[in-house]
């Protein structure tokens, strides 16, 4: 009671620090949960189950009435081809082994672009926080969400591998209406699993993922930027 009556006498007595304090609060506690919130040690041993992202897709088909279902089987980073492991990277964030979750220096590039053109474009996501959105957020562009996407980014890379972040991420992402992760997409486009998808393959796979919804291995920009990869993966090394 005596520290209740203190704290009232002290807003009394500097109402504006006051307001500040009670309006700040909230928000500190909101984004400060992020910091210890989701658990994201224990992905360092334990697959996810389903991901945010996925939640969403399933709500999207229930909403509309519409019997889908998720394809998915989870396979190690071992079982998944390296071809494909190197056109991801390469083509999604071939800084992926050098940074610590954000590259700076793309996002540069991004930004001076949206700066020209007047409006904010894709790709300056690197592949840790494209996994962050994946894990723990469904589609939002506003401000809170992107700086709550930085908390955990920074999380999974503190506590997690570079070799499993590239797992998770490989094993949770949309390549298809309903088709998760490198295993559902080989067998789906191409009859065969993940760890037997040739060079080209792989290529077509990674030219699908910006727009994994209106990209088939058929379609003329896959069929481009496939081939454009193709001569970039071998050109360049990979760190194995």
């Amino acid at each position: 009671m005596r520290f209740l009556r203190r704290l009232i006498a002290f807003a009394q007595r500097h109402p504006l620090p006051s307001l500040l304090f009670w309006l700040i609060l909230p928000v500190s506690l909101y984004f400060g949960r992020y910091l210890i919130w989701p658990p994201i040690g224990c992905l360092a041993e334990e697959n996810p189950a389903q991901t945010s992202f996925m939640e969403y897709r399933l709500k999207q088909w229930k909403d509309a009435d519409e019997n889908k279902t998720i394809k998915q089987t989870w396979k190690t980073l071992e079982q998944i081809s390296r071809h494909l492991q190197k056109a991801v990277v390469l083509s999604e964030d071939s800084a992926f082994w050098k940074h610590k979750g954000f590259d700076l220096e793309r996002l540069r590039v991004v930004l001076g672009a949206a700066l020209t053109s007047g409006s904010l474009g894709m790709g300056g996501s690197t592949i840790t926080q494209q996994l962050a959105k994946n894990l723990y957020f469904q589609p939002d562009r506003s401000v809170a969400r992107k700086l709550l996407e930085a908390l955990v980014t920074w999380r999974l890379e503190r506590n997690l591998s570079k070799d499993r972040i590239l797992e998770i991420y490989l094993n949770v992402v949309e390549w298809g209406d309903g088709i998760f992760g490198a295993e559902a997409a080989a067998r789906h486009y191409f009859g065969v699993p993940a760890t037997r998808l040739s060079r080209e393959q792989a290529a077509v796979l990674a030219a699908m993922l910006p727009n994994p919804l209106n990209r088939s291995p058929d379609a003329p920009i896959v069929k481009k930027n496939s081939r454009l990869l193709l001569a970039r993966m071998q050109r360049e090394a990979y760190p194995w």
